[in-house]
């Protein structure tokens, strides 16, 4: 019997490119299972529950926690988004590969309970084009901007906490580059 693979997540600072990655990936490659998060917020239009997110109350996601049922969990913009344990878990017994799209607050808490984890950091090709990124169509307020990049300067300072960097100079490679990761457990 093999090992078990490890599970694998995906971190970086906001703006990097993530979510393009793991939609790339999964389109490629479908058999990749790509956790789905329980969260606070209410479903935006088209989201459908299990799909994008599992959507539940405050006290429900207050009991995950209390539970133990989360393996990590974070708030942001006034809502919290968790990664259910027990699916994660199912997943890579069953021998699948696990792939974990999180911020850097659940990255940590994840290498503190699952130390066998591999944590990946998906870097901006330079500090520029990361910038551009973020300043994006430049509708927001410039104090909105500025925040953004103070937060990404902290979270890219984070790199050195990841076993792996990849740098996102194209969806197509990085996806591969994480694919080889993830099938060589």
């Amino acid at each position: 019997m093999s090992e078990r693979p490890r599970l694998t997540v995906l971190s970086g600072p906001s703006g990097v490119g993530k979510s393009t990655v793991v939609a790339h990936l999964r389109k490629v490659h479908p058999e990749v299972w790509l956790s789905v998060s329980v969260t606070t917020r209410k479903p935006r239009p088209g989201e459908r529950h299990g799909v994008q997110y599992f959507f539940v109350e405050d006290e429900e996601f207050d009991k995950l926690v209390a539970n133990g049922e989360l393996l990590e969990w974070a708030e942001f913009a006034g809502n919290r988004y968790g990664t259910p344990r027990k699916a994660v878990l199912e997943r890579l017994e069953a021998g699948e590969p696990v792939l974990l799209e999180i911020d850097l607050q659940g990255a940590r808490q994840v290498r503190a309970s699952m130390p066998e984890a591999r944590l990946v950091f998906l870097a901006p090709p330079s500090w520029e084009e990361l910038v551009r990124r973020l300043t994006g169509r430049g509708t927001e307020p410039p104090e909105v901007i500025e925040r953004r990049l103070e937060a990404a300067r902290v979270e890219l300072a984070a790199e050195a906490e990841f076993d792996v960097t990849l740098v996102n100079t194209s969806v197509e490679d990085v996806g591969r580059e994480l694919l080889a990761l993830m099938k060589d457990s």
